[in-house]
């Protein structure tokens, strides 16, 4: 089994309600900001990896967007929606063995590329996953008073309400144990609480900007963190 991700999974199957009447007839992945798809966005920070999509709803646009994409594969999902976890292990066979990336792709970036940091801070050795933080106060439209305490370790345990990191949609996680659990389709927060549990999960801090665009107002600020950042 490798010991360094080499593949990424990025989670483009959902709904986005949430985005009300601009997913009516479009996908999330594919809805367009400062003139690029949030997929396309996302997949910029792909660079020289094998990259995985999964797709559920209205995934025909999702793949014929990608069709002529090279290293790109589909991870359907078609009777339902899996979540995070559930669409990680349907994805496993195309993505290999060991660890490997999972980025979101409702949200844009600055700074360095989030991928790179958590390549050059993964010690498989002690680590099971090293999630991607940011304070609350650093990034954009993230609502709560964060996910994560970060210990001096660089261990990372729940912040249960209290002030703390928020998690930006990006790892790289070694999916052990993911074959047992029982349900279909599932959280990666199940496997989160069973490394927090063992030591074995840990934070890294992006030091640039971040944007969730998960509603609609999400996409004027993303355009914001964009232009500032040219």
């Amino acid at each position: 089994m490798r010991n360094q991700p080499d593949a990424v999974m990025l989670f483009a199957a959902g709904f986005g309600t949430r985005m009300g009447h601009l997913t009516a007839a479009m996908p999330k992945p594919l809805i367009p900001v400062a003139g690029k798809t949030l997929l396309d966005h996302a997949l910029d920070q792909t660079a020289g990896l094998r990259s995985v999509v999964n797709v559920h709803y209205l995934g025909d646009q999702i793949a014929k967007h990608l069709e002529n994409r090279a290293n790109t594969a589909l991870s359907w999902e078609r009777d339902y929606i899996l979540e995070t976890g559930g669409g990680l292990r349907a994805a496993l066979p195309l993505l290999g063995d060991g660890p490997v990336f999972t980025l979101n792709t409702d949200a844009v970036w600055t700074g360095p590329n989030p991928l790179k940091t958590l390549r050059n801070n993964w010690y498989g050795v002690r680590m099971d996953a090293l999630l991607l933080l940011a304070p609350p106060s650093q990034i954009t439209g993230f609502a709560g008073s964060g996910d994560f305490i970060l210990a001096p370790d660089g261990r990372i345990a729940r912040a249960n309400g209290a002030p703390g990191l928020a998690y930006l949609g990006a790892q790289i996680i070694l999916p052990r144990g993911i074959e047992s659990i029982a349900q279909k389709a599932f959280s990666l927060n199940i496997l989160w609480d069973q490394m927090i549990a063992e030591g074995r999960a840990f934070g890294v801090m992006h030091p640039g900007g971040w944007c969730d665009v998960g509603r609609p107002a999400g996409i004027t600020q993303a355009e914001s963190l964009l232009a500032a950042d040219v």
